[in-house]
């Protein structure tokens, strides 16, 4: 299921921007668009009936269905999509969106430029990927749609989004091999040093891809490839992970929930909470609790 989306975030009527429909919402149909994120929109809609009318846009459109059956007419053909099935429309392609059940739907999407799976690719294709059926189950590009779609409310992070595209351009690639097939992955490791040690002395700030790309002088697709090859984590994932650290340290010496999730350089204590949990397997508070002696005030 998928959080209710406030009254701020969430459009009531005919969606604006990528998607248009020309037929009248029904009363509990509504669309929330994330905060922007340079080269890739998210959205998370939930329709009873009729979506969208055809239309095209010239960006891929990658998503999954979180509830119902969501069901669209692409390529001369109907397809229909259940929860957790992975849905992938090529760019320019027509296609519609209706509700396949009386229950209706909800579905999250991502949209992003063609360049910027190309470059992610780098000389490992030859031209775009296409999956030919547009609706499929796949764990990596749902690993994907999972990490670019856990929190709405916020942005990316630069690296998050490094990491997202570079998911996506894999998962493409996978679907497709006369695209061109992926070559081994061949490491820079005095770079990955470079990197990891970077990311290590700086897991409290924000760091930008620029940096890492200067720090390694590799792309910075590159160097998200090399880098897992290599420690087998994303570098977001990596930094994430000595954000949890720092955290964990500071509560265990005392601090407040609020102030560890400062000092480890998390945008707020939710965005703590959430990144903790998923590190640890136990809410920060409650590591506060099995930490600290029953006496010790809880903030």
């Amino acid at each position: 299921m998928t959080d209710t989306p406030s009254e701020q975030q969430t459009v009531k009527a005919t969606p604006r921007g990528l998607e248009r429909s020309c037929a009248l919402p029904s009363a509990g149909d509504w669309l929330r668009v994330a905060p922007n994120t340079q080269g890739l929109e998210r959205i998370e809609a939930h329709f009873d009936g009729h979506a969208y009318a055809p239309h095209r846009h010239d960006t891929y459109a990658i998503g999954y269905t979180l509830t119902g059956v969501q069901s669209f007419r692409y390529r001369g053909a109907r397809a229909d999509s259940l929860a957790g099935n992975v849905i992938v429309i090529h760019p320019d392609e027509l296609h519609d969106g209706e509700a396949g059940h009386e229950a209706g739907f909800s579905y999250r999407m991502l949209y992003i430029a063609p360049a910027r799976i190309r470059e992610a690719l780098g000389g490992e294709a030859r031209a775009l990927p296409f999956a030919r059926d547009p609706v499929f189950t796949d764990g990596a590009l749902l690993q994907a749609l999972h990490i670019a779609c856990a929190d709405m409310q916020r942005p990316l992070e630069p690296l998050q989004l490094d990491q997202v595209i570079t998911l996506l351009a894999q998962g493409l690639l996978s679907k497709d091999h006369s695209a061109g097939r992926p070559r081994p992955t061949r490491i820079d490791h005095r770079a990955i040093e470079r990197a990891r040690a970077y990311l290590h002395t700086n897991a409290d700030q924000v760091v930008r891809s620029e940096e890492l790309e200067n720090v390694t002088q590799l792309n910075r697709y590159s160097l998200s490839r090399q880098f897992r090859a290599a420690l087998g984590t994303s570098p977001y994932r990596y930094l994430t992970l000595r954000r949890v650290d720092r955290a964990r340290k500071a509560i265990s010496e005392g601090m407040s929930l609020a102030d560890a999730a400062a000092y480890a350089g998390f945008s707020d204590q939710p965005h703590m909470t959430r990144q903790f949990t998923a590190a640890v397997g136990m809410s920060p508070g409650r590591w506060q609790q099995v930490v600290w002696p029953a006496a010790a005030p809880l903030i």
